[in-house]
């Protein structure tokens, strides 16, 4: 899942994003809504936690945009204003969750989850193929009843190719969905981690390449 943070409060900001990457999300961060709205026309995020009061651009013109645009990704209003009157104009104006601050990190992981959920096509909560059981809320993976420990980036490639469900996925599209927007598109990054996932998965090989084209699961 690729999460944009948009906040001004830049310890915060940081603080969700280190959070969110340690539950294997790729995550980008913008400190303006004007850098938020130049990030979201380029990359295709899941999920975008919004502040509402933010500087350049307020984060009801960003919301708005969005929909107007007609993103695919869903808005999770993340703001100090938490009256009734405050969740019901953020909804109205297209949000599609409202978490006012102060928040219990763990429910915010959980409303992301769920909004994730709601911008792919729908799929059982714990995805299963080919030997391989994945819960993407407990964070476990297990080949055969066997659990396997796998790192944040690992799993968030693992979770993109069981998603697809059969079809192949490009290396482009398993860098924009599990890393953020720091990477160096021509970094072998994929093809390390793709070596050491198969690796922990052990044998038979699960994870088919197809030349030219990508990975199947």
């Amino acid at each position: 899942m690729r999460v944009l943070v948009v906040e001004d409060e830049r310890v915060l900001a940081d603080t969700i994003a280190t959070g969110l990457r340690r539950e294997a999300m790729a995550v980008d961060v913008a400190y303006d809504g004007a850098s938020a709205l130049e990030r979201t026309s380029v990359n295709d995020y899941d999920v975008v936690v919004l502040d509402r009061d933010l500087p350049r651009v307020h984060g009801d013109e960003v919301c708005r945009s969005l929909v107007a645009d007609g993103a695919t990704a869903r808005v999770l209003m993340l703001t100090a204003a938490g009256e009734l009157d405050d969740k019901v104009e953020g909804l109205s104006i297209g949000a599609d969750d409202y978490l006012a601050k102060p928040f219990a990190f763990a429910e915010l992981i959980a409303r992301i989850r769920a909004l994730g959920r709601r911008s792919a096509p729908p799929l059982p909560p714990v995805l299963e193929r080919s030997g391989v059981r994945l819960d993407p809320a407990r964070r476990s993976v297990t080949r055969d009843g066997r659990p396997v420990d796998l790192t944040p980036k690992e799993f968030a490639v693992l979770e993109v190719l069981m998603r697809a469900q059969g079809t192949v996925v490009s290396a482009e599209h398993l860098l924009e969905k599990a890393w953020d927007e720091n990477i160096d598109p021509f970094t072998n990054v994929v093809r390390v981690t793709m070596m050491t996932l198969r690796k922990k998965l052990g044998e038979p090989q699960v994870i088919e390449t197809v030349p030219g084209a990508g990975y199947r699961l």
